[in-house]
């Protein structure tokens, strides 16, 4: 019996940081999916329910930020995790992230190797009894 593999929601209005996020999890055995702005994920999540979203601050349409908020307030996406990269160094207050799934921040530029460790964590944090879960040493 085969272990389903995570899906990952990338979120970036910037295509070629899609490109490298959806490299480095795909390489690490993870199912990606993208989306160009926040209203794209939001419908996409609300429909294949991802294990986790990774997803830029401020985008077209919908930001990073509100779009959280929007699957938060969703029943059936309310528990799934974030990773907000942002190239702004915006900062969240602790009432703002209270409002979202928000898990992690992370500024731009970041390495691969700290957001494949992150993704990660936050994978086995969801799943802490699933055997092997999360990503193995990159």
């Amino acid at each position: 019996m085969s272990e389903r593999k995570k899906t990952i929601l990338i979120v970036d209005d910037e295509a070629h940081i899609v490109h490298i996020i959806r490299y480095k999890l795909e390489r690490a055995g993870y199912e990606v999916e993208t989306a160009g702005d926040g209203q794209e994920a939001f419908e996409l999540a609300g429909e294949l329910r991802p294990d986790l979203i990774v997803t830029d601050f401020q985008m077209p349409v919908l930001s990073g930020f509100d779009m959280c908020v929007k699957l938060s307030e969703s029943g059936e996406t309310s528990n799934i995790p974030v990773v907000m990269v942002t190239a702004r160094g915006h900062k969240l207050s602790p009432s703002e992230m209270s409002k979202t799934n928000i898990r992690q921040l992370m500024c731009k530029p970041f390495s691969a190797r700290e957001l494949l460790e992150v993704v990660g964590e936050l994978l086995r944090e969801v799943e802490p009894d699933e055997p092997g879960g999360g990503l193995s040493a990159a």
